[in-house]
């Protein structure tokens, strides 16, 4: 049993650590109100109100509909796919036995070992023979197949955690395997499947490297990259770049707090077991 001493230190650790994380975003949405003619950045508020308009300003000065548009379109289609395919593959290597599987699995697992550095350039090539670059396609199959590697391996360890009574009552029920994932494993996992749906979705957004790499048409880029070429354009004006900032990292935001008490769930063991 805790003592009121060993509280009050973990409530402090915690609040040192609340304010450590939330002091440069408080200092970033300070920036993004000022006004674009100041030279101050930082924590002070604005001596004449609240400058609103600087959102607007850099949303169209800055083309972020075009981009956001883009990052949407891809975001959206890989972690539908991603989802879609690690439940698929997860299963069979969590529930399924057939030759090969452990092989099979560890291939996916080199996956998380390998440096995006070291695959982008050939990747590049690859796809450039393909006539790929300049595209969604270019974006978006790269992705799917680095997040299915994290995917994979997050709910393989879910399906494994499983409780085996489950299984087997909904296969003396007449379940057959399909059934059994989406109609009783695939309700039961939600914690751990909006965790992976977070984390995929935080990767896809805020990818800068391969978007860089792989596209050079304004039309396909991103709200990363977008914001790096708006950057180049407005490096003096701190308040366009700071409102920029939080109109890319915005959805992010809501995204989690939509899902944080499942992404919290997954994260401290995923679906209740028995």
């Amino acid at each position: 049993m805790t003592t009121r001493l060993e509280r009050n230190v973990t409530y402090g650790i915690l609040a040192l650590f609340t304010v450590l994380a939330l002091t440069p975003v408080i200092g970033i949405l300070s920036t993004a109100f000022g006004s674009q003619n100041s030279l101050d950045t930082g924590f002070s508020l604005p001596k004449d109100g609240l400058h609103w308009s600087n959102f607007a300003d850099a949303w169209s000065r800055g083309h972020f509909g075009t981009y956001l548009g883009n990052s949407v379109l891809v975001t959206a289609v890989v972690v539908a796919a991603t989802t879609v395919l690690a439940i698929l593959a997860a299963y069979a290597f969590g529930v399924m036995r057939f030759p090969g599987s452990t092989v099979l699995f560890h291939l996916f697992v080199i996956g998380l070992t390998l440096p995006q550095e070291a695959l982008v350039v050939p990747l590049y090539f690859d796809l450039r023979y393909a006539e790929l670059t300049d595209s969604y396609w270019a974006l978006i199959l790269p992705q799917t197949a680095q997040s299915l590697a994290f995917g994979v391996f997050w709910m393989r360890t879910y399906f494994r955690g499983s409780a085996r009574s489950v299984i087997e009552a909904a296969r003396i029920d007449g379940a057959n395997t399909w059934t059994t994932l989406w109609r009783v494993l695939v309700p039961m996992g939600r914690p751990a499947i909006s965790t992976m749906v977070v984390i995929t979705f935080m990767w896809t957004w805020n990818e800068f490297l391969m978007a860089l790499v792989m596209v050079s048409d304004e039309a396909h880029r991103t709200v990363p990259l977008g914001l790096a070429f708006f950057q180049g354009q407005h490096s003096s004006d701190a308040a366009l770049l700071a409102a920029a900032s939080v109109l890319i990292a915005l959805p992010v935001v809501v995204v989690y707090v939509a899902l944080q008490r499942r992404f919290i769930e997954g994260m401290l063991g995923g679906a209740v077991k028995e």
